[in-house]
């Protein structure tokens, strides 16, 4: 129950802060300090040197596979792969078209189902 509402509260933030993205960036870049911060006082209260914390810290991103993600991102991999342009690149138009072609893939996609549920549905008549 408290995991649904605060998934529910972080969907209505994200959505409206989507329609900012430069207020978005900075309360995202303030998140990031801060936790940082408090990881870094952790490890200083380890009194771990630099070395181990970069070494550590690299060790745990490669183990859960953000190293890439995070610092880089998969969408800019795939656009860079792909030639695409950035989605603040895009232009309203473009972005529009894109959704369209989606809901066509979506619809085409669930006729083929109920094209599927119907041939396995008169398959098991005639058995």
């Amino acid at each position: 129950m408290i995991i649904k509402f605060f998934d529910k509260l972080e969907d209505k933030i994200r959505k409206r802060l989507s329609r900012h993205p430069a207020l978005y960036a900075l309360i995202g870049s303030i998140g990031i300090i801060l936790l940082w911060r408090g990881v870094w006082m952790i490890a200083d209260s380890f009194e771990m040197s630099g070395l181990i914390s970069a070494v550590l810290g690299v060790a745990i991103l490669l183990l859960t596979g953000l190293f890439v993600s995070f610092f880089i991102g998969e969408q800019i991999l795939i656009s860079g792969i792909k030639e695409e342009k950035r989605i603040d690149e895009k232009t309203e138009e473009e972005i529009r078209k894109e959704e369209i072609t989606l809901s066509e893939i979506h619809e085409d996609i669930e006729k083929i189902k109920s094209e599927l549920g119907e041939n396995k549905s008169t398959q098991s008549e005639q058995k």
